[in-house]
């Protein structure tokens, strides 16, 4: 694990998130107790990280601002939006997720439908609260940066490319596009918003959108890797799913070792995206590397 930050980010961004849910006082008490439900057990919060490493580097290294801690709270939002829809009977019809009941099996089907659609709903809500930036041009953009990373050319096109995937025919290149669509276009949003929040210049912007590209196809080889030889009890849900579904992935197309490699080569050519920032760009460089290292 890179260092003791990512713990760190994880666990403020965490409670920001928390604490935005639970405000919420209103007579849905059912569905805010199923949005805390879904994203209290965040995982490694890695697109947060993503985005409070890149507006660290872009700010001259502020740790302490509220702006980016509500836009990682707002990646994480729709994250966990994603993850308790695709788990769903009519998508990947999933029991577990990170060792707990999933959203619907927890609650109901149509209450995990509506606690994604809220999730997701607040996560633009929070981008375009002024208290994430005063700048409203600048809230534009994130609220552009991330509509653009979730909609048809984003995470729910990719999700309709993943489900065409189990009738087959997929090659390399067809499954590197909805790769880079389902999982690579919320990694690529977090770094970018990162760095919008935290008042990046085009050239810094530039460099993050590559290499949060090349992170978000090594960090799916890693998920296909964990899909077909992870340990269970240690990734929290069931393993070999997508094989059984007949998905094409990097592990069939490739094999292990090649697909091993092939993250390695993408996690070397997002690490040189950021060379001109020397050690100032450490962090995000260790994230990339416990991308492809990490076991869950």
């Amino acid at each position: 694990m890179p260092s003791s930050q990512l713990q760190a980010d994880a666990h403020s961004v965490g409670a920001t998130l928390n604490d935005i849910i639970a405000g919420y006082t209103g007579p849905a008490a059912r569905l805010r107790d199923g949005m805390i439900y879904a994203t209290s057990n965040g995982g490694k919060r890695m697109r947060a990280a993503l985005v409070m490493g890149a507006a660290r580097l872009a700010s001259g290294n502020d740790q302490n601002s509220q702006g980016a801690q509500r836009t990682a709270a707002a990646l994480e939002a729709l994250h966990a939006y994603s993850l308790v829809h695709d788990d769903l009977p009519a998508m990947d019809d999933a029991q577990l997720r990170r060792g707990y009941p999933c959203t619907h099996i927890h609650f109901d089907e149509a209450t995990a439908i509506l606690v994604g659609d809220a999730l997701q709903t607040m996560s633009f809500e929070i981008l375009a609260d002024p208290q994430t930036h005063n700048d409203a041009a600048v809230r534009i953009k994130l609220v552009a940066t991330l509509a653009t990373a979730s909609g048809l050319d984003g995470m729910a096109g990719g999700q309709m490319l993943d489900l065409e995937a189990e009738q087959g025919g997929f090659d390399l290149e067809a499954v590197k596009a909805m790769q880079a669509m389902k999982t690579g276009a919320l990694i690529k949003a977090a770094a970018l918003c990162g760095g919008i929040v935290g008042g990046g210049d085009e050239g810094l912007l530039a460099a993050l959108d590559g290499f949060s590209r090349n992170l978000g196809l090594a960090f799916q080889i890693a998920d296909d890797l964990l899909d077909y030889q992870g340990n269970e009890e240690v990734l929290g849900k069931p393993v070999g799913q997508d094989a059984a579904r007949g998905k094409g992935s990097f592990v069939t197309l490739l094999g292990l070792d090649e697909a091993r490699q092939a993250a390695v080569d993408l996690v070397t050519e997002a690490d040189a995206q950021l060379a001109p920032w020397g050690d100032d760009a450490a962090y995000l460089k260790s994230l990339a590397a416990f991308a492809i290292a990490r076991k869950s």
